[in-house]
This record gives C-alpha cells, sequence and structure tokens, in this order.
C-alpha cells in the first residue's frame, strides 16, 4: 500500500476522508493551520486533533502556528474573498507538499474535501497550481458530509462554527 501525507484542518472534518483513504494509503496526517484565529481555537482545534490521532491510531505531523506571517502575506496580498481564500489554500496545500517531498510520500490529500462550506472548486485550482512534487488524490468528501457530523458528535471532538479564518469569525458574527 502507498503511502499519503493528509493535510487535516480539524478532526471532524478529516473523519472521513480517513474512513474513505484508509482502504488504499497508508495515512500520516498533517496539521499546518496558520491561518486559524484567534489563538484559543488554533489550541481546541490542535487537541481534537491529537485526540483523532489517538482514536484512529495514525501519525500526525504537527507544525509550528505562524499566524503573524500568515497575516502579514495576506494583508499584503489581498483580503478581498475569494483571493484571501485562495491565498489559505495555497499556504497549507504547498506546505503539504514539501513535507511529503522532504518524507518521501509520493501522494497528497487534504480534508478541505469534506467540508460542505469550503470553496471545492478553488481548492482544486490551488492543489493543481501549488503540489508539483506529489500526486494530489482527490475525493469528494461532501457526499459523506452528515455521516462525520454524527461521528465527530459521538466522538467528542471539538466542532466549530467557521473555517477557522479572522474575517469568517468576523462574518459569522456580522451576519
Amino acid at each position: 500500500m502507498e503511502d499519503l501525507l493528509l493535510h487535516i484542518c480539524c478532526a471532524p472534518c478529516a473523519i472521513m476522508p480517513i474512513k474513505k483513504l484508509k482502504n488504499d494509503f497508508n495515512i500520516t496526517g498533517l496539521f499546518f493551520n496558520p491561518n486559524i484565529h484567534p489563538y484559543k481555537e488554533y489550541l481546541n482545534r490542535l487537541d481534537s486533533v491529537r485526540k483523532l490521532s489517538s482514536d484512529f491510531d495514525f501519525e500526525v505531523l504537527y507544525l509550528e502556528y505562524d499566524y503573524i506571517n500568515f497575516l502579514k502575506t495576506l494583508f499584503t496580498n489581498s483580503t478581498d474573498e475569494p483571493k484571501r481564500c485562495e491565498y489559505c489554500y495555497d499556504v497549507r496545500l504547498q506546505k503539504l507538499d514539501e513535507i511529503a517531498k522532504e518524507r518521501g510520500i509520493k501522494n497528497v490529500s487534504t480534508s478541505l474535501l469534506y467540508s460542505i462550506y469550503q470553496k471545492h472548486e478553488l481548492i482544486i485550482e490551488s492543489a493543481n497550481k501549488v503540489i508539483i512534487n506529489s500526486k494530489f488524490v482527490y475525493e469528494d468528501f461532501r457526499p459523506f458530509y452528515r455521516d462525520g457530523v454524527n461521528e465527530s458528535i459521538k466522538s467528542g471532538y471539538y466542532r466549530q462554527s467557521y473555517c477557522g479564518c479572522i474575517f469568517s469569525n468576523y462574518d459569522r458574527y456580522k451576519k
């Protein structure tokens, strides 16, 4: 079986991709999300991914929380949607590709493909643009959304109410 490095945005979004991909791949997770704000939110998601790693018995690599550099570059580029989302996907998927290359893993994917709230086509475009050393394994996990929600509740994983960035946090209260 081949190896796959799976970018994990949060535990609830990773459940179904792990369940579906583990039939074809040996999965290693990658928790790299410098977009998450505030820091307490990041810590909640980090703790939940650690629980997921233990529950599903697989390794997860945890990279540094580099929120300051993420914001500096984001504000230099654009804070308008969808440009900011594109940048966010690019940063995380590019890092996924770099880590996969360092570890000799030929296949990569992301739990972002599970969420019904993410910009699915933009994720695919970003992957096609920034993943150059690995094969991007695409699967639309959105049809399994309800199953993943139910399992995340049953398992007690931290469930967030926004994608994680400062803008989506603002938007959820603004509405």
